[in-house]
């Protein structure tokens, strides 16, 4: 059957009409989902859980890091993670592994994405959660930026921490617990602890000549003191240091002898030795 002349052009037009309709369906349905499509990007400065988000700058962070002796031997936690950029940081220049963690799911999504792009996903991990909730137990360096009520919040914990831990803190202190150092970069200030063990109370030091001595230590964080008893006779402990798990003091007994102990804490115990007129003794510190 022959289509007539009239009736050719009009079905012609129709078709070119359902062709272009159609061609446009498609391309509106495939532009709208990108076009949708908008990255989270935080803002200098905008409110969180118990904080506003103001990034650490990189020359500080390479001095926290730097001061905290940050190596691949380490397993560093960034409390309060924000784009991610020290938990990079210490993995890409200083070999750690890292972990995160960050209450806001944005940010901590932003953060991720920073972690994909530096090629560093093997490294690092970061955790959408509360700080006071997660387990970072397993940190040899602790590192964060916050306010000054959560960090004395937060201090229990670190000091529960095993001896020798290393904390670093941008901006904020520890109320009376003393940093063991200081940093600056510019306008901004940093601060570093290093968890101590526990070592008040009465001890028995053993292996010297001359008798087992009797030993009172008084603590507060790091800073230490106390004395010495044998025989009815008192010998103060002087120039006493305690850095982590490493203790060091002098004493002077009736002959007038200086005595040089250094040694490490081992739960209840502190093995050491003792160094007097270039005689080295080995000694055990003991809890009776």
């Amino acid at each position: 059957m022959k289509l007539s002349r009239v009736l050719l052009p009009v079905l012609l037009t129709s078709w070119l009409t359902v062709a272009c309709a159609s061609t446009t369906a498609t391309a509106t349905n495939t532009a709208s989902p990108n076009a949708a499509t908008t990255a989270y990007e935080p803002v200098r400065g905008q409110a969180g859980k118990d904080v506003i988000w103001i990034p650490t700058p990189e020359g500080l962070i390479d001095k926290m890091l730097t001061v905290a002796k940050v190596s691949d031997q380490d397993r560093l936690f960034d409390l309060g993670a924000g784009d991610g950029i020290i938990a990079i940081t210490a993995a890409r220049k200083y070999g750690a592994q890292s972990v995160g963690i960050e209450y806001n799911p944005d940010m901590a999504q932003f953060a991720r994405r920073k972690v994909t792009e530096a090629g560093m996903t093997d490294k690092v991990k970061i955790i959408t959660g509360d700080i006071f909730q997660e387990d970072f137990s397993a940190a040899t360096v602790v590192t964060l930026y916050l306010m000054p009520h959560l960090n004395l919040k937060l201090r229990p914990i670190l000091l529960k921490m095993k001896p020798g831990t290393r904390v670093v803190s941008h901006a904020f202190n520890m109320g009376d617990w003393e940093p063991d150092e200081t940093m600056s970069y510019q306008n901004s200030q940093g601060y570093f602890w290093v968890v101590p063990a526990q070592v008040e109370g009465d001890w028995l030091m053993t292996g010297l000549e001359g008798g087992s001595m009797r030993m009172s230590m008084s603590q507060s964080f790091q800073n230490i003191g106390g004395i010495l008893t044998r025989g009815g006779q008192n010998h103060a402990i002087l120039g006493a240091k305690l850095r982590g798990d490493e203790v060091k003091f002098q004493f002077i007994t009736q002959d007038r002898k200086v005595h040089a102990f250094s040694g490490r804490v081992e739960g209840r115990r502190i093995k050491g030795t003792v160094v007097s007129d270039y005689m080295h003794t080995p000694v055990e510190i003991i809890r009776p």
